[in-house]
């Protein structure tokens, strides 16, 4: 099989970003972010920059890959609706990759001396979408809606831990001192490495009846989860 091209689209945020990549690399990427919701207006621009700049043509794809969530309701269905677009149109494969799992990755590959990583992507007051990966970026517990207390910390008693998302920041008031923050969004460019992993293990959805993980089923102040 020649080498796969992959487009890779992330808006389960305020950033909505756009990449290409092969087996080896990301070939390019475009973002876009602001504080109200450009996703409909540029997603599709990007999209169209992207085949034009890198010479590569829609029909070149051999899959897409979108961040299924969890994340913000508005952004995953217009990331999610382009991408199941553009796989019924070309008969190519639908990736869907956790947000959590984005983050954690990304953090894994810059932070190497971490014990756990915590995604953090902000929610709304002081909830946040929440998942705990160990140093590797493995999985350790689900995806879950978790209000940010003076108790969400404390089974932390050692080790690094970064947590890691624009959530993030709500946790200030309540570090511990080893624990250290990596605010960023999520974007196209970091799921590079798990869309390839999972093209490769042919780990594809069902395009007609795959839906957006929204994470909804949360009811505000009626749990004091700790994130681990």
């Amino acid at each position: 099989m020649r080498m796969p091209f992959l487009l890779l689209l992330e808006t389960s945020s305020k950033n909505c970003s756009v990449a290409i990549a092969d087996e080896q690399q990301v070939i390019l990427a475009k973002s876009a972010s602001a504080d109200h919701f450009i996703h409909a207006e540029q997603l599709h621009v990007m999209m169209n920059e992207l085949f034009t700049e890198s010479t590569l043509r829609p029909d070149s794809l051999h899959a897409v890959a979108v961040s299924k969530g969890p994340g913000s309701y508005t952004g995953l269905r217009i990331g999610v609706s382009a991408a199941k677009g553009l796989c019924f149109a070309l008969k190519i494969p639908l990736i869907a990759i956790d947000t959590t799992e984005i983050l954690a990755r990304h953090a894994a590959s810059i932070i190497h001396d971490a014990t756990h990583f915590i995604p953090m992507i902000d929610a709304r007051r002081m909830e946040v979408y929440s998942a705990n990966f160990d140093a590797q970026a493995k999985r350790l517990t689900a995806d879950e809606a978790v209000i940010i207390d003076e108790n969400t910390f404390n089974n932390i008693s050692s080790g690094r831990v970064v947590l890691v998302g624009d959530g993030a920041e709500k946790c200030k008031p309540f570090l511990k001192e080893q624990m250290q923050i990596l605010s960023i969004l999520p974007s196209a460019d970091m799921m590079h490495a798990p869309a390839i992993e999972a093209f490769h293990q042919k780990q594809f959805e069902d395009v007609a009846y795959f839906e957006p993980f929204y994470l909804k089923d949360y009811i505000p102040g009626t749990s004091r989860k700790s994130v681990l």
